[in-house]
């Protein structure tokens, strides 16, 4: 059984932000308001403003990492995790269906972006003057990642940000030069957030091929399964929680015929209720607000702690 020990959902007493998203390797943060209500599955303490003080203070980066998705990742941990995810054969590809083309691209939207602080994508299309709009946009910025000189700023308005990386942090990313080392890490942190696992595992969580994953297997210990405790467990996870992305399989998560009601398909993964690790049904909110949908029947009064502190965190949000 997967642990839930290893994924933080114990709720250790006194992590911060930053220490969560450290010792989980990287989060995913796809979605902002998902990846908030990820922090809250796994402390009893923290509020949107304690992640949102982490994210402004430059301790955790939202930006492109495994799998090519956005995670929120720690700042000292950009080196090694950019040296292994940063890829642009998509980014050039989808550049071009936007009709975004040039040899300049790259000083393009580094000159849009630098000394300008955190901008909405309504404000880079105004600086680039109609090189770019829409998704050429994004995909420009995702260039800029590439080679370590752009992140994502916290929201505006609920909009994404995108600021140069030597404004936001002081200098850009410079990728870990010592490959082996920056496998090495991506293996420690990944065995010790995910347990038991595997080198498809690792593959499937960071993006790399099955070959780089089994090296970087190789150069790591494997660190002893984490006591399982005593209580039945339940949370209220969010969709795309590191529960659910962090293995190749979610067999062992989800019975066959409750799958469709997790993953309907279309990119979509909803929020599910996590008991003694397993999915026993799935939830929603509309507000503050929240209605849980069990697959069977759930023992009275199991989710009254967890509904309530779904509640605490939500009305702590702007």
């Amino acid at each position: 059984m997967r642990s839930i020990e290893a994924q933080l959902l114990h709720r250790p007493p006194a992590l911060t932000a930053g220490e969560i998203v450290r010792r989980l390797g990287a989060m995913q943060a796809q979605d902002v308001p998902a990846a908030l209500l990820a922090f809250r599955a796994r402390s009893a303490i923290l509020t949107p403003a304690d992640v949102e003080s982490a994210w402004h203070a430059r301790e955790i980066v939202r930006t492109w990492g495994p799998r090519g998705t956005l995670h929120f990742a720690h700042a000292d941990d950009l080196p090694w995790i950019h040296a292994l995810t940063r890829r642009d054969t998509n980014i050039l590809r989808r550049l071009a269906e936007e009709g975004v083309s040039g040899d300049d691209l790259l000083p393009l939207i580094a000159g849009a972006l630098e000394g300008q602080g955190p901008l909405t994508k309504s404000d880079l299309e105004e600086s680039l003057a109609g090189r770019a709009r829409g998704q050429g946009i994004v995909h420009l910025v995702a260039l800029a990642a590439y080679h370590g000189l752009a992140v994502l700023g916290p929201l505006r308005a609920g909009k994404p940000t995108y600021v140069h990386a030597a404004d936001w942090l002081g200098a850009p990313i410079v990728p870990e030069p010592d490959r082996e080392r920056a496998l090495k890490e991506l293996a420690v942190r990944y065995r010790r957030a995910h347990h038991p696992a595997a080198p498809e595992d690792l593959a499937a969580w960071s993006g790399l091929s099955l070959g780089q994953a089994r090296t970087a297997w190789s150069l790591s210990a494997d660190e002893p399964p984490p006591a399982r405790e005593e209580p039945v467990v339940a949370r209220l996870l969010p969709a795309f929680d590191e529960f659910l992305m962090g293995w190749r399989s979610r067999d062992p998560i989800v019975a066959p015929e409750h799958t469709k009601q997790v993953f309907p398909g279309g990119g979509v993964l909803r929020p599910v209720v996590l008991v003694d690790g397993v999915i026993r049904g799935v939830w929603g909110r509309k507000g503050a607000q929240v209605s849980v949908r069990p697959f069977e029947e759930l023992p009275d009064g199991l989710l009254d702690d967890e509904i309530d502190d779904v509640r605490r965190f939500l009305a702590g949000q702007a």
